[in-house]
């Protein structure tokens, strides 16, 4: 009797709307599946078509398109002797669905649609796809006739159905279905399903990968299992990353662990399980079946997932699973801003070399191909990094040659091709014409000007630094007799987007930007990583500098601009203001009522009252720079991504004058109780003792209003 089963999941860089591309991957997939023995073959949410097709999914070509290629995978010789589960959109009486379609020898045996679809977040599933909304419960599908020539099947079986081959029970989830407290795998898994497959397409967040692992051992070390996830790897075409971490879990243990961060376009696991281990697990665990529930509908297969002789195959032993630290996520996937691009395309560099090295002939022909040299082969990162990457520190009369240095030494250490320019010829051109049309020429506060021409006269450097950075991008390469163009990479931080303190249309501005999505603190702290991993000495003095945009007139040769001093509050402050407004969902009132107790070591409830009102007054005045921000890679849940993640209106009345006007009611509330609360303390009682009442914030600072 077999009872050893050998499965396979996978990762696929999947690409929204490569339905060619998508297909080679899917078939290399199930190849190397089936040269491990593997008799099931698993891939990620909407495989066959991407999962990013956004309003894509509403057109009738994209429908058309993915069933060409089931139609290719189901005349494959490849995909023959393997149960292959693919994803794909499928309309049923003139609903749209999000399916799973498994098939087996030229026959599909069932069309599983999701049932609880993921809208939060960056995922707007609702917007294209209906839930199945009838659990249990399966109908007829009308297969489209290029179908049925290959199949020889008129209908088949749609719904919440799980297989059941002469083996073993299979059952599939998709994606946010197991991050749903109804989750579909406790019935299964109740209703004997011994394996349950799930297909997602969920996308990197920093440490979001612990919250996988956790769920996954939580959903078999419940009332055990097997547990196979595959997920998407990659860009797919917008700002999210998929970070793949397919894995393979039994009874509460990881058994087989894919990588978390990868060059290649195509990773499969396989592990070999013992089916005698779920049923014992389950034997001491589980209870029957109560009858009330209606049992999961079974779609027989005359198919075995296991050998009859396997009693010498091993099995999977299980494994501690390795965590990255977010720091390492960040140099995986991300002054502090511009080192910490630069350090990120280093980093990029390194896996590139170490990937060729270890035989990865597809990352080869990919850096050959963005080189433009067919012979091309990386020696090692610094070489690499030079081939790819162009700095340039565009210096003005307002930066300091300390900073100037910074630049050169890490360029050097990295590698990179430096470029060190002046913009102030430049500048003064542009300024000289407005003087000839206005008479007028602005100044500096420094020099005695306003606020207004201060600004100004800050914002035309910063969009010339834009204007260059596009120049050389484009051009610079021609000039060296090189073929093609460069990306401008940004970096603008989020706290930067949160406040609105950079220039809009100036050097934030960019083809992408890779630490967009991820906060000053966490960026000081992936540099300090990045100088302990790398070596790079120049990292500590950038560290040590205080953040400047330089872009006011130096004093006695130093900078006399902060960012901090210009924004008003602390990166510590506004890190931990800006995840109480997204994370926590605080509006002005409700974020100084959790700030009060948070900072109460330091502030008085009025300071915290005008450092809440002085970052609303800011965010709403300036949240329309974030409809023209450059596409950041989503790194984090407190981003401010306006495209879909944070969806809010870009003009607001700046005045919150009810939100505020709340919270000076209660600075007032408060500085009354803490007023009672002194007397109290000083009064004499009945006893002639000091009171035992210290009131609300009797342990508050001093309020110095």
């Amino acid at each position: 009797m077999g009872r050893k089963v050998i499965l396979a999941t996978c990762a696929l860089n999947q690409w929204a709307l490569d339905f060619d591309g998508n297909l080679r991957r899917i078939l290399k997939s199930v190849e190397v599946a089936r040269s491990r023995g593997a008799r099931y073959r698993l891939g990620p949410e909407l495989d066959v078509c991407g999962y990013g097709c956004a309003d894509h999914f509403y057109e009738s070509d994209t429908l058309l398109h993915c069933f060409q290629v089931l139609k290719e995978l189901l005349e494959s010789p490849v995909t023959q002797d393997i149960i292959c589960d693919v994803g794909m959109p499928v309309m049923h009486h003139n609903v749209r669905y999000n399916c799973r379609v498994i098939f087996l020898n030229k026959k599909i045996l069932l069309i599983r649609p999701k049932m609880l679809l993921a809208n939060h977040g960056n995922n707007r599933e609702l917007r294209w796809f209906s839930p199945w909304n009838k659990p249990r419960y399966v109908e007829e599908y009308f297969l489209p006739r290029m179908i049925q020539d290959v199949t020889r099947q008129e209908t088949v079986p749609f719904g919440d159905g799980v297989l059941s081959t002469n083996d073993t029970c299979i059952g599939s989830e998709i994606c946010a279905e197991l991050w749903n407290p109804r989750s579909p795998h406790v019935d299964m898994g109740l209703d004997g399903v011994e394996i349950i497959t799930n297909s997602s397409a969920s996308y990197h967040e920093l440490s979001k990968a612990s919250r996988r692992v956790s769920l996954i051992r939580s959903a078999t070390s419940k009332s055990g299992g097997i547990y196979m996830f595959a997920n998407q790897r990659g860009c797919d075409g917008d700002r999210l990353y998929y970070d793949g971490c397919a894995m393979i879990a039994v009874n509460g243990d990881i058994v087989a662990q894919g990588a978390q961060f990868s060059l290649e376009d195509v990773e499969v696991l396989t592990a070999s399980l013992d089916l005698e281990d779920v049923r014992s697990y389950r034997g001491e665990k589980c209870h029957p079946y109560l009858p009330e529930y209606r049992p999961c509908h079974r779609v027989k297969v005359d198919f075995s997932l296991s050998e009859s002789q396997d009693v010498y195959f091993p099995s999977h032993e299980p494994i501690e699973w390795r965590f990255h630290l977010a720091e390492e996520e960040i140099r995986n996937s991300g002054r502090y801003y511009s080192s910490s691009t630069a350090c990120i395309v280093y980093s990029m560099c390194h896996q590139i070399c170490q990937a060729v090295k270890n035989g990865s002939a597809q990352v080869l022909e990919d850096v050959r191909h963005v080189v433009g040299n067919a012979a091309y082969t990386p020696k090692e990162p610094r070489e690499l990094c030079g081939r790819l990457f162009t700095t340039c520190y565009m210096a003005s009369e307002n930066s300091s040659q300390d900073t100037c240095n910074r630049a050169k030494d890490l360029a050097a250490q990295i590698g990179s091709t430096h470029i060190n320019l002046n913009i102030d010829m430049a500048v003064k051109a542009i300024l000289g014409i407005f003087s000839l049309v206005t008479g007028k020429l602005p100044q500096f506060r420094a020099n005695g000007g306003s606020t207004r021409e201060n600004i100004a006269l800050q914002n035309v450097q910063a969009r010339v630094r834009m204007i260059l950075a596009y120049l050389f991008a484009q051009l610079s390469l021609w000039a060296q007799g090189r073929p093609g163009g460069l990306l401008v990479l940004g970096s603008a931080n989020v706290d930067e987007s949160l406040t609105g303190y950079f220039t809009k249309y100036d050097c934030s501005s960019a083809d992408i930007n890779p630490i967009g999505g991820i906060s000053k603190t966490d960026l000081k702290r992936f540099l300090q990583y990045c100088a302990d991993k790398f070596k790079l000495s120049a990292l500590h003095s950038i560290l040590a500098a205080p953040p400047s945009a330089e872009l006011e007139p130096l004093r006695h040769g130093h900078v006399s601009q902060t960012d901090e001093s210009d924004m008003g509050m602390t990166y510590t402050e506004l890190s931990l203001i800006g995840r109480l407004r997204k994370i926590s969902k605080c509006g002005p009132y409700s974020m100084f009522c959790k700030l009060i107790h948070m900072w109460r070591e330091t502030c008085s409830p009025s300071q915290v009252a005008v450092k809440v009102k002085h970052f609303f007054r800011m965010y709403s005045a300036n949240r329309h720079k974030m409809t023209t921000v450059t596409p950041a890679y989503h790194a984090e849940n407190y981003s401010p991504d306006d495209n879909r993640f944070d969806l809010r209106p870009f003009l607001y009345n700046t005045l919150w004058n009810r939100q505020f006007r709340c919270i000076d009611e209660q600075v007032t509330t408060l500085s009354t109780l803490r007023q009672e609360s002194e007397q109290q303390w000083t009064e004499p009682t009945a006893l002639g003792g000091p009171s035992a009442h210290c009131g609300f914030v009797g342990d508050a600072a001093p309020d110095p209003d």
